[in-house]
């Protein structure tokens, strides 16, 4: 059903699932919650800029930070001057990350101006990129690309030779194209074409909300591992969904309870860690996860009038008290067993309920 691990030469991945980098989500806070749920083999660093990096120490502090129980953990880098992205690859190894990852992917106009996505348009400097890169670091390193530029222009299985011809030990592949940004489903046959076109590791991502999903891409594409990002930010328990459901073939479902005490949780150490950014992390997201929350839209209404983490902190304990108690007293039913009389019993998804086997 799922790969038990996926090896990149000294790098094991276990399991063979991997925390794909998010802007301004997959900090060391984000990235610790995802390695405290389990399941989830190899965390990812958010994008991280090879210019700021290697001009700014206080940068270089901010972006690459992380705590030794976060192993194995990846850092990825965006930027299109194969000297600063050596240098910077070379800070990130003498730092102690696992693995360096290159950027070709991002789709976002400030980034593609000098790396992510944009460099698909250009193979040649690509090859002088992952040629400097290789030569810097003796860490594994990696690459994350999507389609190609547009539909005119599907380069991934071109990109993906390239990457393996001049020493890139794994390809991770988002099958959209920059144009369509996220719009439209993935096309999978990309990583399928990709995976038959290259020896080493092959990571599918794209459309993984479940873990019926990632069975899915593991099935259609014969891809090494996963890589989920977005869903992880709505649904970080995903990963260990997807080890429960290869495990048993079915996996729990998180009760309202479950998501209180996550989000307080890491409210609460954003608050502690006194970030410049915090207000903005906070409300970034209850965007993401109250979708799943009772009466999610008032939550986030909440969360987003407040100005201090302080006060969207207390306001968040607030809701929850209020929606314990209304559900408390709207319910006959006592507490046993697995049941929550504020939240309900803990659900189980099973294997033929979801494939329709």
């Amino acid at each position: 059903m799922f790969p038990a691990t996926l090896q990149v030469r000294n790098l094991a991945i276990l399991p063979a699932a991997v925390l794909a980098p998010m802007a301004g989500v997959t900090d060391t806070l984000f990235r610790r919650v995802i390695r405290g749920l389990g399941g989830c083999g190899l965390l990812m660093t958010e994008f991280t800029s090879s210019e700021g990096i290697t001009r700014s120490a206080a940068k270089t502090l901010r972006y690459l930070y992380f705590q030794e129980d976060e192993h194995p953990i990846t850092a990825q880098l965006f930027g299109a001057n194969p000297a600063v992205m050596a240098q910077a690859a070379k800070m990130v190894e003498d730092l102690g990350y696992d693995a360096v990852d290159i950027n070709l992917g991002c789709p976002a106009k400030k980034v593609v101006k000098c790396g992510g996505s944009g460099l698909l348009r250009d193979l040649p400097l690509l090859e002088q990129i992952f040629r400097a890169v290789r030569a810097a670091v003796k860490i594994p390193l990696t690459i994350k690309l999507r389609a190609g530029w547009d539909e005119k222009s599907i380069v991934a299985v071109d990109v993906a030779k390239l990457a393996e011809s001049v020493g890139v030990e794994a390809v991770a592949v988002h099958p959209r194209t920059r144009m369509q940004g996220y719009a439209g489903a993935a096309d999978w046959s990309i990583i399928a074409a990709v995976k038959q076109a290259v020896k080493i590791p092959v990571i599918g991502n794209g459309d993984i909300n479940r873990p019926e999903d990632a069975v899915r891409m593991f099935r259609e594409t014969g891809c090494d591992a996963v890589m989920i990002g977005r869903a992880a930010a709505t649904n970080p328990w995903i990963f260990r969904q997807m080890q429960q459901f290869a495990e048993a073939g079915c996996y729990a479902i998180p009760t309202e309870a479950d998501r209180r005490r996550l989000l307080l949780d890491y409210y609460q150490q954003i608050y502690v860690a006194n970030l410049p950014d915090g207000v903005g992390k906070m409300k970034q997201f209850a965007c993401w996860f109250t979708h799943s929350v009772g009466n999610g839209s008032e939550l986030r209404r909440i969360v987003h009038a407040a100005r201090t983490p302080a006060e969207i902190l207390s306001r968040v304990e607030s809701f929850f008290e209020g929606r314990a108690a209304a559900l408390a007293g709207s319910s006959p039913r006592g507490a046993g067993g697995n049941e929550d009389p504020a939240h309900g019993p803990r659900q189980h998804v099973g294997l033929e309920a979801t494939l329709g086997t």
